[in-house]
């Protein structure tokens, strides 16, 4: 889970975390956030997500952060824009209109630097840490951004038939990391191992896909 694992990933481009189209799961659920025009939207480990794109179509800002340089170029490339780039800590931060990217590591991320965030949007990032960076990684996440509501996708399947990333998250480890800020709404539960032949030929016959929303207490 090192730098170098992840742009490693990006160089050789095997990217089965990347889709291809905008997650059905932020089509059907954005709108019970009730976000007014301008609303500030957090996109932590982003990529270069097509969400990012149909988040500014409604009308919202975006905030992400990207480990990887090639990653932040080509979404921004794939919006058809210029972006503004100028250095941020270890790092470099990225503006265009209403879509600025942290591109760096995500624990250098400060409260000051997102600025009032109305939602985070987490489809890839705690599903990609192992267990041991998973409670580190929520509290910094709840101190950044004030324990916004949150719209989090997780996986459950067997660990022991697969390792991660992505990992499995299950529903015992959401209520460990975010009950006592958080109350927890489970949205959707689906078993998509049909839609992941990979999974399937690594040993899976199950891999649920998770939708959670978390309401500040």
């Amino acid at each position: 889970m090192e730098k170098q694992f992840w742009e490693e990933k990006w160089e050789a481009q095997e990217l089965g975390f990347h889709l291809s189209f905008v997650h059905p799961i932020l089509k059907r659920n954005l709108a019970a956030f009730d976000l007014p025009a301008g609303a500030t939207v957090f996109l932590p480990l982003c990529g270069k997500t097509l969400d990012i794109g149909w988040l500014l179509e409604q009308g919202l800002r975006v905030v992400g952060v990207e480990l990887s340089e090639l990653a932040v170029s080509q979404l921004f490339e794939s919006l058809g824009v210029s972006p503004d780039v100028s250095p941020w800590g270890d790092g470099w931060v990225w503006r265009h209109g209403a879509l600025t990217v942290f591109q760096g590591d995500v624990f250098a991320l400060t409260a000051d630097d997102l600025g009032d965030v109305a939602m985070v949007y987490d489809r890839a990032a705690l599903v990609a840490l192992p267990a041991a960076m998973r409670e580190r990684y929520a509290a910094h996440l709840a101190s950044v951004t004030a324990s916004a509501p949150q719209l989090l996708i997780t996986f459950e399947y067997d660990q022991d038939r697969m390792d991660g990333p992505p990992f499995a998250v299950p529903a015992e480890e959401v209520k460990r990391l975010y009950g006592s800020s958080h109350a927890l709404d489970c949205l959707s539960r689906k078993d998509v191992i049909d839609n992941q032949p990979a999974f399937r030929e690594r040993g899976l016959d199950r891999f649920e896909e998770i939708a959670w929303r978390l309401i500040p207490l």
